[in-house]
C-alpha cells in the first residue's frame, strides 16, 4: 500500500473510529459522573478522527511529524477515558473492550508513523 493509500486508510479508520465513539457516548448511563466523563470521552474520541486530517496536508516532514504527534496524543487521552469509565464501573469492560482495542491499535500506529518518517528521511 502506497502512502496515500495508507493516509486514506487511516482518515477512514478514524472517522469510523469517531462514529463508534459517537454510538457508545450514546448508550452511556443517565447519570451525573457518566455525562461528565462521556464528553470528555466523546470529545477526544471524534477529535482524533478530525486532528488526523491536519498531518494529511503537512508542508513537510516536521510538520507532519508535529502534527500527528498531536493526534497520538488524542489517541492516547481517548485510552485514559475508556479506562475511567471502566474503572469508575460506569460501563462494563466487555462492552467496551473492542473499541478500546481498536483505540490501542491506532494509537500503536500513530506513534510508529513519525519513527518511520525519521528513518526514511535518514535514508534518503
Amino acid at each position: 500500500m502506497n502512502t496515500l493509500n495508507q493516509a486514506r486508510h487511516l482518515q477512514d479508520r478514524t472517522k469510523a473510529f469517531a462514529v463508534r465513539i459517537i454510538k457508545s457516548f450514546a448508550r452511556l448511563p443517565n447519570d451525573e459522573a457518566a455525562r461528565i466523563i462521556g464528553r470528555q470521552f466523546l470529545r477526544s474520541g471524534t477529535s482524533l478522527a478530525a486532528k488526523y486530517r491536519s498531518p494529511c496536508r503537512a508542508r513537510s516532514t516536521a510538520d507532519f511529524i508535529s502534527k500527528i504527534s498531536v493526534v497520538a496524543e488524542e489517541a492516547d487521552e481517548t485510552l485514559f477515558w475508556f479506562e475511567l469509565l471502566v474503572e469508575a464501573e460506569l460501563v462494563e469492560t466487555k462492552l467496551v473492550e473492542p473499541l478500546m482495542n481498536e483505540c490501542k491499535g491506532t494509537a500503536k500506529d500513530l506513534l510508529c508513523i513519525p519513527h518511520d518518517c525519521e528513518t526514511q528521511s535518514l535514508n534518503h
